[in-house]
């Protein structure tokens, strides 16, 4: 008997519970592993639930609606010649056994933090493989940034840092003049801490910039570059978006401020948007992310310049845009240099990594798998 759960998957660190929003496929559609069969609504932001393998969907049990705990059922794969009652009986035995996350229960891995110089990075580590992924947010992001992404790229043979940078999230607030050469040399006085002498980095916008300055700086100790909505490949940024992020108070000022991000502003939670209003309110955060708009995008400008960096790059390069992007435009891309791996994604933004995460995910592990 082939039966495999479709399970509740868990999107960060805290999540508990998600919303079933829809079906993406009927019940007795045939699917693939890595297919999106269903959206969920979490705390912070809507995601995808992929399919863990092939196989027919053959039960939707819970409904659109339903509110189910990390790990709990939302449906049940099969092959054909499994028969109704026998999938009857593993629903019910599920149901009956199923224990929900505890409070105190080993919930995965803990966010640590790592000197750098006279500063200090929070990170989060996923995986304990030979092969280092470092993953670099953008600007006012922090390391949930990549909640879809870092769990899944770990996978069996990969160790994957998320990092929160300078003036973010849990890091020292502390952010010099805030440019972008400085910010990439803190980031690589962590690196050097850690230990990690050879990685794959994964930026995204003004993370992108940092990661391929780093790239640049330190040839050999670059595996490859990805980067997702980069900054530094051309002047136009949506001024709207930098100076509304920057000067809202609230979760009602942020919230238009964050749907910019997105193709589909719906994905934007009260939840996320609170969230990020919070790590607004933490001391020094208002004049860290203040520092850095002004080092790089003043009067709604860019003056980070990526352009030779990439086109000296020694390892190989993949750039991942959303067709949607309404904060750097995908064109941008063209700055690249031919050597590069573009993809262009449709009916995505900014965040490609949470809009389009299988999707991202799945360009990310061929490409890592290829260099």
């Amino acid at each position: 008997m082939s039966i495999t759960k479709l399970g509740m998957p868990k999107f960060g660190l805290v999540m508990k519970e998600g919303a079933l929003v829809a079906w993406l496929v009927e019940e007795g559609a045939e699917i693939a592993g890595g297919d999106e069969v269903a959206e969920v609504e979490t705390d912070k932001i809507n995601g995808a639930v992929e399919a863990p393998a092939g196989g027919i969907l053959r039960r939707q049990v819970a409904k659109v609606g339903d509110v189910v705990p990390v790990g709990g059922l939302l449906g049940v794969l099969a092959d054909a010649d499994v028969s109704d009652d026998e999938i009857d009986a593993y629903v019910a035995e599920f149901q009956a056994t199923f224990v929900p996350e505890g409070e105190d229960e080993d919930a995965g891995p803990r966010t640590e933090t790592v000197a750098a110089g006279n500063r200090v990075l929070r990170y989060l580590r996923h995986g304990d493989g030979a092969q280092t992924v470092v993953l670099v947010h953008g600007f006012g992001g922090d390391l949930t940034t990549w909640l879809f992404n870092a769990e899944h790229l770990a996978g069996a043979d990969r160790s994957v840092y998320a990092f929160d940078l300078p003036g973010h999230g849990g890091s020292s607030k502390d952010v010099g003049g805030g440019t972008v050469a400085e910010l990439t040399e803190i980031l690589g006085a962590a690196l050097d801490t850690l230990g990690l002498e050879r990685m794959h980095l994964v930026g995204h916008s003004l993370g992108a910039a940092i990661a391929a300055t780093y790239a640049a700086q330190n040839p050999g100790r670059v595996a490859s570059l990805t980067l997702i909505a980069s900054v530094g490949l051309g002047p136009e940024i949506d001024r709207e978006f930098i100076d509304g992020f920057v000067a809202a108070e609230s979760r009602r000022e942020l919230r238009p401020v964050l749907e910019r991000l997105f193709a589909d502003p719906a994905v934007v939670t009260r939840q996320f948007a609170e969230e990020v209003a919070k790590s607004k309110r933490i001391d020094g955060a208002d004049e860290a992310l203040r520092t850095i708009a002004a080092a790089s995008f003043p009067d709604g400008r860019q003056t980070v310049h990526i352009r030779e960096a990439t086109a000296t790059l020694e390892a190989p390069l993949l750039a991942i845009w959303g067709a949607e992007d309404r904060v750097v435009p995908p064109a941008h891309a063209s700055a690249l240099p031919p050597a590069a791996q573009v993809e262009t994604l449709a009916r995505t933004g900014h965040m490609p990594q949470m809009e389009a995460a299988g999707e991202v995910n799945r360009l990310i592990d061929g490409f890592l798998e290829g260099a």
